[in-house]
């Protein structure tokens, strides 16, 4: 594009730049599934990784799902009071934090903490030209650094999601019947007459789909971010910016097909 052409499209180089960023992002996602069955893998750097994004994630998981157990829990108890239907408080509250909570809340801790991390190293490697380098090499920067990293979220987000899952059906249980006054035998037996195994699959499956989302996309901002400092900054910013959008779009998306094809209990 010259100097003439962009003077009269002011927009075109920017939609061009997220179109091909876009296309960058899908084809590293794409390169990671295919590399991770092959040889060889970094299995020690996963491990570290894991246990990385695992320490620096669980803690605020955990304070961050006990309010959110807790405003949903006084949110619909009151609301259920309003209408007369006391009785179905404790399956909406539990569906609603194993389904849309947990996995929103692990995501996005993992993305705010153990993500931003993984791309302020990747970038500091890149402005040094550390991955250049690997790639002279001939190692590659996707097999040795982006797979073990992209598992690594993928697995702490199955295991806090579990851990928030737990941890804000408890908090939502003990604000319901102390707080509100709720009745704790009609609270469990209304979630498991509604309850199925598929609403929990579904927050797991949304864990995985999401942690591999923060992954990629760290990882991306990472590998390409601009020279200094300034530059690594921005891509943390922007990695942590574009996984929410991204997160909440796809639990949209989702969310839809779900309750489209799979028929609730006793329906």
């Amino acid at each position: 594009m010259n100097v003439s052409e962009h003077l009269a499209y002011p927009g075109r180089g920017l939609v061009t730049r997220a179109l091909s960023s876009t296309g960058d992002l899908f084809a590293l996602a794409l390169d990671t599934v295919r590399l991770m069955f092959k040889r060889p893998f970094a299995a020690r750097e996963a491990l570290e990784q894991f246990w990385f994004v695992v320490s620096v994630s669980w803690v605020p998981a955990i304070l961050v799902a006990i309010p959110f157990g807790a405003v949903i829990a006084l949110q619909l108890g009151t609301l259920t009071v309003q209408v007369g239907a006391q009785s179905f408080t404790g399956a909406a509250s539990v569906l609603a934090v194993i389904q849309q909570a947990a996995p929103i809340v692990t995501t996005l801790v993992i993305a705010g903490a153990g993500g931003a991390a993984i791309c302020a190293e990747l970038g500091a490697r890149s402005i040094r030209d550390e991955i250049d380098a690997m790639k002279v090499m001939g190692v590659s920067p996707v097999q040795r650094l982006v797979v073990p990293r992209v598992l690594a979220c993928v697995g702490a987000a199955i295991l806090l999601n579990g851990l928030v899952s737990v941890v804000g059906v408890l908090g939502g249980y003990f604000f319901n019947v102390v707080v509100q006054g709720g009745t704790p035998g009609a609270y469990l037996s209304s979630f498991t007459a509604l309850a199925q195994i598929s609403d929990l699959w579904v927050g797991e499956i949304k864990a995985v789909i999401f942690g591999f989302l923060a992954g990629v996309i760290a990882c991306y901002r990472g590998l390409n971010t601009a020279p200094g400092p300034k530059g690594v900054g921005d891509s943390v910013n922007q990695s942590v910016v574009i996984t929410f959008l991204l997160l909440f779009f796809v639990n949209f998306v989702i969310t839809t097909l779900y309750l489209q094809l799979v028929p609730g209990k006793g329906a």
